[in-house]
């Protein structure tokens, strides 16, 4: 609360606002103080009529100002008046917080020697945002009185009084700890435990501290504000376009006769959306306290058309200060309008509660799509279908899922939805049967599936290497199934095939081998190192020395059934089995360098030292 005293004080005074008016640049003054700074100027040096008859420049030459309107001075100060030819410049004075005030003007001379007083208007300079004012002839009576400041200044002056003391004590009285609210009684803790035990009758009573208990007391009946123009009349109604309270006389013969209103109550409701608006602003809003516990005082006024008089006011300020942060601005949540909330829990369930099949539409789902067997077919381990609708078929299909089971008669799952009518699956096992179907859907529902196709994939793999995969000192030729090296270094290429199941075999035939170059082959999985020799890391399993030599053939049987890796030279079994327990996805992949060329077949049958094995018991 104490930050907050720098609001609540005038910036001519410096003291708390006494009968505090609001001006339309939305600071306030006290009536007293206005009255001081005003500076009276004749018509004929008004700024209207200095403008019309073109005379010297002056610090008002350049307005273009109604009645009660705003400019904003080039000067960063005040300046001085001296610019009137009936007004002798006047020194300015400082008040209590710094701020640059102007006396009132010096008496007239005695009325033998003076000439008729001229005409004279009233010019007013806010002292915090340096903007004049030009007065009509309702003089400072035109500005509204602020109320709600006046009330929050009563409430900050009775919590800075003394500690509430306990009704109760006979002596000495000490400071309440509590309140009851139906008692209306300020007890002391001794005096609560002696007159108000928490048992009988009074252990409903509800207790609450001092200050809010306080508070609850001072809390008066609405208050009823009166039209600064009908003095007589209640504020009844809101004005939208002017943003300001007015009675219903108002209404009939004023300015506001052909605006839009609205009821006072239902706008006063409607722009206490600011509660909620500073509460959102707490956290960023630290540096400038005493502008946030001031507008929370103002929250609490149970005067509508106080309220509705400086909410804009407040916004307004609100904005100003988080633009000058430079963190973004601060919306502001209210508009004219109601905001309306809808619960639609209730509709919500009932929805889900509903049984759509007793629902649905009576257009018709597609009917089940027909295979195209002469452009389905399968290649290695891919598979690629076709399908269609039926000829005399007139439903609009929305688009198409493709199912296929996992090749060993298990679940089907979806492996294509979508609009397309034919489709290519890759990435299935070798020497597996497939099973697909397909069926259509749109918005009515789904069609029946169409007949099964049975689908083979290759027993045996063909395949090549892979550019996109191997290492750029590779060079490649015969269709990628040839490659050698232009490095001295060992380079690995992968095969464009990768293994998960099944049995495979193919062979590398040696086109070149000179000064022991040292290759190596087998498989690795598609992420091993690309600059080393196969079997340098844990991602590959190769074999490396042994017989080979120029035009020598070297064999790789991968039994992933059994889950082994076998090699062989010329057709000799190397040695028992090389590697056991492989699991998961393996590629062909040869390790060489520049003195190596070596050739790739693929398609073979599994050779006869294996097959005799594996028909053994």
């Amino acid at each position: 609360m104490e930050e907050m005293e720098e609001e609540l004080k005038c910036p001519v005074c410096g003291s708390f606002y006494r009968e505090p008016i609001i001006l339309p640049c939305s600071h306030n003054l006290c009536q007293a103080c206005a009255r001081n700074i005003l500076v009276q100027t004749p018509d004929s040096e008004s700024p209207q009529s200095r403008r019309a008859s073109g005379s010297a420049v002056s610090d008002y030459d350049y307005l273009d100002l109604d009645k009660m309107s705003l400019y904003s001075e080039a000067d960063s100060g005040y300046g001085s008046y001296g610019g009137f030819a009936s007004a002798p410049t006047t020194p300015c004075q400082k008040s209590p917080n710094g701020v640059r005030v102007f006396p009132p003007a010096a008496p007239p001379p005695p009325a033998a020697l003076a000439p008729p007083p001229p005409p004279r208007n009233a010019c007013l300079t806010c002292p915090q945002c340096h903007r004049s004012l030009v007065l009509d002839e309702r003089g400072l009576r035109g500005f509204p009185r602020n109320r709600l400041l006046e009330g929050v200044i009563d409430r900050y002056q009775q919590g800075r009084a003394a500690a509430l003391r306990c009704q109760l004590c006979e002596k000495a009285p000490k400071e309440a700890a509590v309140m009851c609210e139906q008692c209306d009684v300020f007890y002391c803790d001794p005096c609560r435990l002696r007159c108000h035990p928490p048992r009988g009758p009074l252990a409903k009573h509800r207790l609450v501290p001092p200050a809010q208990g306080r508070v609850s007391r001072r809390l008066s009946p609405r208050k009823i504000s009166t039209c600064t123009d009908h003095e007589l009349e209640n504020h009844s109604m809101y004005c939208v376009q002017c943003k300001s309270p007015v009675c219903y006389q108002c209404l009939e013969e004023g300015k506001h006769s052909s605006h839009e209103v609205k009821a006072l109550g239902a706008m006063w409701k409607l722009h206490k959306v600011v509660r909620d608006q500073i509460s959102h602003c707490t956290v960023k809003l630290r540096q400038t306290t005493g502008l946030m516990e001031y507008c929370l005082e103002v929250i609490k006024e149970n005067d509508p058309s106080g309220f509705l008089q400086i909410s804009d006011a407040l916004i307004r300020r609100v904005h100003l200060t988080e633009d000058q942060w430079g963190k973004g601005t601060l919306t502001p949540r209210m508009t004219t309008d109601f905001d309306l909330n809808l619960d639609n829990a209730p509709l919500l369930q009932s929805i889900h509660q509903l049984d759509f099949v007793q629902m649905k539409v009576s257009s018709p789902v597609p009917a089940p799509p027909i295979l195209q067997l002469e452009e389905c077919c399968t290649h290695n381990n891919s598979a690629t279908l076709s399908w269609k609708q039926p000829p005399l078929s007139t439903v609009q299909v929305e688009g198409y899922i493709l199912e296929l089971d996992d090749g060993n008669g298990g679940q089907f799952r979806e492996v294509y939805v979508g609009k397309e009518t034919m489709c290519t699956v890759d990435g299935l096992h070798f020497n597996s049967t497939y099973s697909a179907r397909v069926k259509a859907f749109n918005k009515s529902g789904v069609s029946p599936y169409s007949k099964t196709l049975v689908l083979q994939t290759s027993e045996v793999a063909w395949f090549s290497f892979d550019p996109s995969s191997a290492h750029a000192d590779i060079i490649f030729s015969n269709d990628n199934l040839t490659v050698t090296c232009n490095s001295y270094d060992d380079r690995v290429v992968l095969g464009k095939t990768g293994f998960s199941k099944g049995l495979h075999y193919w062979e590398l035939s040696i086109d070149r081998y000179d000064n022991h170059p040292d290759p190596a082959f087998g498989v690795a999985r598609i992420d091993v190192l690309k600059d080393a020799m196969l079997g340098k890391d844990d991602k590959a399993w190769a074999i490396t020395e042994g017989g080979i030599t120029k035009g020598a053939t070297v064999g790789v049987l991968l039994d992933l059934t059994r889950r082994t890796l076998t090699f062989s030279i010329n057709e000799d079994q190397q040695g028992p089995v090389a590697f056991e327990n492989l699991e998961g996805l393996f590629f062909p992949a040869v390790s060489l360098n520049r003195n190596v060329q070596v050739t790739l077949h693929t398609g073979l049958p599994v050779p006869e030292f294996y097959a005799s094995r594996s028909a053994m018991p």
